[in-house]
């Protein structure tokens, strides 16, 4: 008779406590901060990504993932290209092993390979874009921005307009040749 009650008692403590794991992680999938609140926590501005981020993941050792519902284009000081998933490892005031995100310079476009900032915090961010570091004012990254999804798209998500089109000139089939006596 002891014996049932005791596998009883264990039954019912066991069916609490799976209960309760229960309840915590859905309290805890409930609650998951978003990434832009995220940042500030490791000393980087928020507007490092932009607002079409769809979902995140953050491992112990820092390693994340950050998808976006689409590729998409924000201008900064530079134009800037973010691929639909971008990964990397965060650490306090920086981001290193970063994929996903490149700079356009003089028309050829290079991966962003390091994001910091001055620890303690200035009014500087760095990005290491291979073998060049470059100083940037970080107020431009404090406030989170829409991205366009192409090059002649302005910043409302596909919407054309006339001034930002982009073209190239048309092929051309023969090239004159200059004759010199």
């Amino acid at each position: 008779m002891a014996t049932a009650t005791n596998f009883h008692v264990f039954l019912a403590f066991t069916a609490i406590f799976a209960f309760l794991s229960l309840a915590a992680t859905a309290t805890t999938i409930a609650t998951k901060e978003s990434v832009y609140d995220l940042l500030p926590k490791y000393g980087l501005p928020s507007g490092l990504l932009p607002d079409s981020v769809t979902d995140y993941s953050l491992s112990d050792d820092g390693r994340f993932i950050v998808v976006l519902d689409q590729p998409c284009y924000i201008q900064f000081d530079y134009l800037v290209y973010y691929e639909t998933k971008i990964t990397g490892r965060l650490s306090y005031g920086s981001i290193t092993e970063l994929n996903g995100i490149q700079v356009q310079r003089f028309f050829i476009w290079f991966n962003v390979d390091e994001i910091r900032v001055d620890l303690p915090p200035s009014d500087n961010i760095y990005f290491q874009v291979g073998l060049i570091n470059k100083k940037l004012d970080v107020d431009q990254f404090k406030t989170v921005r829409s991205c366009r999804d192409s090059l002649t798209a302005s910043p409302c998500h596909g919407t054309k307009t006339p001034s930002s089109s982009f073209k190239l000139p048309a092929a051309v089939d023969e090239i004159p040749m200059l004759l010199t006596e």
